[in-house]
């Protein structure tokens, strides 16, 4: 799988994938984001289950048990991992550039 027809991804999309690194629903997920982004990205809920569907499809997040048979959990798979990964690389990369030019 070509992952690089996918980067990069959308800020709310990277901290989803993050956030779902450890199991979560969709409430749990809103308040990660907004945790990990130092509360400069929020996430509606029409937002935040639209993009859980796309991620669903992608296979980047699955579906796992949850205690609370009301709440759907989802998890981040490998491949989500892969892409994720990907992703942080490209980052780092762009960070490093704008460092060495001394920003």
């Amino acid at each position: 799988m070509n992952r690089s027809k996918y980067l990069p991804l959308t800020e709310t999309t990277f901290y989803i994938l993050v956030a779902l690194l450890e199991p979560g629903h969709g409430y749990y997920i809103m308040q990660k984001v907004e945790e990990l982004s130092g509360g400069d990205v929020r996430v509606a809920a029409g937002t935040m289950y639209g993009a859980i569907e796309n991620l669903l499809g992608l296979k980047w997040i699955k579906a796992v048990p949850g205690e609370d048979k009301r709440r759907k959990v989802y998890q981040i798979t490998e491949t989500g991992k892969e892409v994720l990964k990907e992703e942080s690389k490209r980052l780092k990369k762009l960070v490093d550039v704008a460092g060495k030019h001394s920003l």
